[in-house]
Parts: structure tokens; sequence; C-alpha cells
């Protein structure tokens, strides 16, 4: 039996751990100019941070988001039926907390930001019934939380069964079914506003659009001439002009289309967004299926996979995984292009900022209401961030 060398042994990782001394010393002050530009930064971020901290603690009007705490979360949305919203947003919270206790552990940072949001709008609100649903709504993330870390196998399948079915409940929930003494009335969509219209045009610009691209992609990648000159002119005549102007040709120009068909305004302003969308998703799919080696197409056929299969099952999931980084980067880009429907007259969160402001009691405040809705644009934006990260280590993106 030949004997291994020790030099040829697998040797354990090291164990060695610096402290916070040594850590700094190491990174921070390893030599004299890396110390004076530490201490540089040191000293601009403290006289920043010190001038907001006493800008938002004493000098700030934050009233005039506690009085239209409503307004920024669902815009005029009867109050009578503000209990659906609550609803869909609490089931949110316990889907969000328990896939981020099955998925997402190490994301501490993203989970703690997603449950401080319900608590932080709770305490700053004036109005006592949407303190009291923002708690429970808090309560429920948590719950979601703690029970995934408990039973985190059994509820995978749970959690999967909850996103495929929530979409479809939030839809019937917010529009309504039925006459309008029944127990869901219809409310119309220009009462819908604020936030609750930022994340629905942005869920259905997402969900409507990523199946969109993917055949755009593929059908640009194929060698039937037809199929392939009909997706570069899709993708390269949309790519070439302003998401205004597609806002602007989905309000105008759809129902000339569909003539004698009434076409709802939130539901152009998703065409819109789904059209465009559609086009910039294609070229990143399209980059993916680039990078996919030729080797992969030869060792599909010589296992005797049809065409669909080799697609479906070999080549479309790297090529997917290769562009997470990009596609998400792409979703974050929509959740805030959203704010440009203002222009065609539907107030999302942005939109709903100018009405506030238009306000005579709050005149002159800008700086609290942007920061306010800066604040919200940014934890979402790091929650779909965070999520992507997760999944590129789990699906080992990049080796």
């Amino acid at each position: 039996m030949p004997t291994v060398s020790k030099s040829a042994e697998v040797l354990p990782p090291p164990t060695e751990r610096y402290s916070v001394v040594r850590w700094m010393h190491k990174n921070l002050f390893s030599t004299w100019y890396n110390a004076l530009l530490t201490i540089m930064m040191l000293a601009l971020t403290a006289f920043l941070v010190r001038g907001i901290l006493e800008w938002a603690l004493t000098q700030a009007r934050w009233e005039v988001v506690s009085a239209n705490l409503r307004l920024f979360l669902v815009g005029q949305y009867p109050v009578t039926a503000l209990w659906r919203i609550w609803a869909c947003v609490a089931l949110l919270a316990f889907l969000i907390g328990m896939s981020w206790g099955i998925w997402g552990r190490t994301q501490r940072g993203g989970a703690i930001a997603f449950g401080a949001l319900p608590f932080i709008l709770a305490i700053i609100t004036s109005d006592e019934t949407s303190r009291v649903a923002l708690l429970i709504t808090g309560i429920v993330g948590v719950v979601g939380y703690t029970l995934s870390w408990r039973w985190s196998g059994a509820l995978r399948r749970v959690s999967i069964i909850g996103w495929i079915l929530y979409f479809p409940i939030l839809f019937v929930l917010v529009s309504g079914l039925g006459a309008d003494d029944s127990l869901l009335p219809p409310v119309p969509t220009n009462l819908w506003g604020g936030l609750l219209l930022t994340l629905l045009l942005t869920v259905v610009g997402i969900v409507c659009s990523f199946p969109l691209g993917v055949l755009l992609a593929l059908g640009r990648q194929s060698k039937l001439p037809v199929i392939n000159w009909l997706c570069v002119i899709y993708i390269e005549l949309i790519r070439g002009v302003p998401f205004i102007s597609v806002l602007f040709m989905a309000q105008l120009m759809l129902p000339l289309f569909l003539p004698g068909v009434t076409i709802d305004r939130v539901v152009r302003a998703m065409a819109g967004v789904i059209i465009f969308s559609a086009a910039y998703l294609a070229e990143n799919v399209r980059g993916g299926l680039q990078s996919i080696p030729r080797g992969q197409y030869e060792a599909a056929r010589a296992l005797g996979l049809s065409a669909w299969k080799m697609t479906l099952l070999i080549i479309l999931p790297q090529a997917l995984r290769a562009v997470i980084p990009i596609l998400v980067g792409q979703f974050i880009a929509l959740f805030k292009d959203t704010s440009l429907v203002v222009i065609v007259g539907l107030l999302d969160l942005m939109g709903i900022a100018r009405t506030v402001l238009a306000q005579p009691d709050f005149l002159g405040l800008q700086a609290e209401v942007y920061t306010f809705v800066a604040f919200v644009y940014g934890v979402f934006c790091y929650l779909m961030s965070a999520f992507s990260q997760r999944l590129e280590a789990q699906l080992h993106t990049g080796r």
C-alpha cells in the first residue's frame, strides 16, 4: 500500500483569529498614511453624523409623516376596507419572516431591518388604528421568523406554497370581489396609491416580465429567422426609447389596439412596466446564455435530450444562475422607476410625497418627507439585495 508523505497530507484550515485591536492595526493603522486616512475619515463621518442626528432629533418636523402615514402607505384607499390591506401586509410579513429564517439565516442585518420597520412606523404614526395594525404586523413577522428556526425543514414546502398563493390572494383582497354589498366590495383603482401602488407595480412587473424576457432571450438565440427578427426588433425598439415614452404609449395607444374594451389606468401602467422591463431582462438573460460553454450543449445532446429539455434542464438554469446579480439589480431599478407613473396621473409613493408637500400645514418640509421616502425605498432595496446575496451563496455563483 503506497504511503502518503506528510507534505501531501490535507492540512486543516488555520485557526488563528484576530482580536479587535489586531484587526484595526492590520486594516486601519498598518502604515502612517493609512492611519492618517482613517483618522480623517472618522472625523468627517463624526461631523456628518452629528449634523444629521442634530437635525433629525431637534429640528425636523416629523409630524408631517405621522399625520399622513396612511396616505404614504395606501393612498386614498377607503378606510372601511383597510382591514384587507393590513391582512395582506400581515400575511406578507409572516411569509418574509418564515422565508428569511429558512433560507437567509446568515443575513441577520436584513432580518433586523425588516423586523424593525413595522415597529418604527408604529412609533411615528399618530393614528391609533394604524399603530395597532403595524404592531401586529411586526409581531407576526417575528413569529414567522421564530417558527422557521424551530421547524425549518417542515416549513419549507409551506413557505413555497404560501408564496405561490399569496399574489392571487393579494389581488382579490385589494381589488375586491363581488357586488358592492358583499364582504369584499370592489375598490376602484383610482383610489390605490402610495407604497401599495408602488409594490403592486413592482411585483406585477417582475412576475410577468421575467417569463416574457426569458422567451425573448431564447427567441433572439433561435435559428429560425422570423422568430429571431421579431425578438430583435422588439428588444431594440423598446430599449431605444425612454421609460416615460413606453408609459405614455401604454396609456394612450393600448385602448386603440383593443377597441370596445375598457382598460383601467393602473392596468395600462402595469402593461407599460412589463413591456419595458422584459426587453432589458431579455438582454441580461441572453448574456447568461452566451456564457454557457459549448461543451454543455454537446453533453446534453450526447445524453439524447431534445432541444427543449436541453434548454430547460441544462442551459437555462446555468444561464440564470450566472446573471442573478444583474437580474436583482434590474428588479431594484424597476422598483425605483415606478415613481415615473406620477407623470401619467398615478400617485405612487413619490406622488403621495408631492401631494403631502402641497398641504398648507406642511409647506417647506421637503427634507423630512423625502428622508422618510428614501428610508422606505432603502429598506426594500436592501431586502432584495440581501436576498440576492443569499441566493448566490446557496447556488455557489461564481465557482
